[in-house]
């Protein structure tokens, strides 16, 4: 799993690239850490190349979620794949995120 950052309009752009399962949750919380240290600004995840999220992904993402509600900031979730998709929906977790 990686991912690349781009500042860009006052807002931050992670786009994310393969699978983000358990084994790889622990490293790519490291690779997240530009995003939860601008969690006062938007936050935009781009998930077109991203294939797979695992239970513990979504912690992540949630992770996420929490920071920006407590620092002004907010997420956008947008390009996801049909199967990463029904993964939020199942868990109840689409209803928490801005998706385009």
């Amino acid at each position: 799993m990686t991912i690349n950052i781009i500042e860009e309009n006052g807002g931050v752009t992670g786009i994310l690239d393969g699978r983000l399962d358990t084994a790889a949750v622990a490293e790519f919380t490291q690779d997240m850490k530009p995003l939860f240290d601008n969690a006062d600004k938007h936050i935009v995840l781009d998930c077109e190349k991203m294939s797979f999220i695992s239970s513990s992904g979504l912690r992540l993402f949630l992770s996420l979620r929490k920071s920006t509600l407590e620092m002004g900031g907010d997420v956008t979730i947008r390009n996801v794949l049909p199967a990463v998709k029904q993964v939020f929906t199942i868990t109840g977790f689409y209803s928490l995120f801005n998706f385009q």
